[in-house]
């Protein structure tokens, strides 16, 4: 696969995707960069925006393996990994595969459950495998986590781990549709759901070809030192109690490469660093209580670090 083939393929996928999901392009496209870069998505917003439409459409556009789980607060960490049952004809125990095996797995409300729960998925989404008594069993591949949840000040939710938030390569919003796309919405859903008649347009050997494309991207070492500098600028603010970590560094270096490569070029500029830093790095920081008190946001420290760290010149 070339550049050519690689950029056309996501913009297949994102068409095909926006057949259900109208007005939310930039959104799609994050997401395509996170499976592109082999990275997991979590997506907060409120009830009824798209969120668990998104993930599905975009399973289906690469014809791969879906399952849903409904996270509640009596949801078990063996309904996610799966557990081993005893077989009385064999005399040996057989491992009953979770929620967890296949290629696209959404974690719907995911903050609705316990912190026991949701870090049932840690093992899966760092290592692509679990392990359930003391034996390793692999995901496929492609493998990627969609979790939804509903802003942290509504009812019955829970607050993420640090581990656990720490594992989302991105962080997404959709928001309100303007009024104009939620006519159409209302025109595209008249006669059925848009979902059920959504067909595949790639497959997930495409996708894996995609990947690894995106492992190639060309990165300056200046562009690595930037962005190495921009992480730490987080860990050195007063208001910050838990700046970004290491694998943010990681993190935005591979969506940089993404993106560089859906701009059509084999190599990463700072504007594609920064482009990516708010959605890598927002969800990873952890503020004091007085920055909270000022009004000051997880935003305003990333914004803060893009003006104080030197861009490098090319």
């Amino acid at each position: 696969m070339n550049t050519e083939n690689a950029v056309r393929l996501m913009k297949n996928i994102l068409y095909n995707v926006e057949k259900v999901i109208i007005g939310k392009r930039y959104a799609i496209e994050l997401t395509i960069n996170s499976l592109a870069c082999r990275g997991h998505v979590l997506i907060e917003d409120v009830p009824g925006v798209g969120k668990t439409s998104l993930a599905a459409s975009l399973a289906k556009s690469v014809a791969c393996s879906f399952r849903r789980i409904q996270f509640t607060p009596d949801i078990m960490p063996s309904d996610i990994t799966g557990f081993s049952v005893y077989d009385p004809k064999s005399g040996e125990f057989v491992f009953k595969p979770g929620a967890v095996i296949t290629q696209f797995l959404l974690a719907d409300e995911i903050n609705r459950t316990s912190p026991k729960t949701q870090s049932s998925l840690l093992e899966a989404m760092e290592e692509q495998q679990v392990t359930v008594d003391g034996r390793s069993h692999p995901v496929p591949n492609p493998f990627m986590v969609i979790a939804t949840q509903n802003p942290v000040e509504y009812l019955g939710t829970f607050a993420l781990p640090e581990a656990q938030l720490d594992r989302f390569f991105m962080k997404i919003s959709l928001g309100y549709p303007r009024a104009a796309d939620e006519s159409k919405i209302l025109g595209r859903f008249q006669t059925g759901d848009p979902l059920k008649e959504l067909e595949p347009v790639t497959d997930a050997e495409a996708v894996v070809d995609l990947q690894y494309l995106v492992e190639k991207v060309f990165v300056d070492k200046s562009l690595k030192d930037y962005i190495v500098d921009l992480v730490r600028f987080t860990r050195t603010q007063d208001e910050v109690n838990l700046g970004a970590s290491p694998r943010a560094s990681i993190n935005l270096f591979k969506a940089a490469q993404a993106w560089a490569l859906y701009q059509y070029r084999e190599y990463v500029v700072p504007d594609d660093i920064i482009a990516m830093a708010p959605h890598i790095l927002e969800h990873r920081l952890r503020l004091r209580q007085e920055a909270k008190l000022k009004k000051i946001s997880a935003l305003n420290i990333i914004e803060r670090a893009i003006e104080a760290v030197k861009k490098p010149e090319l």
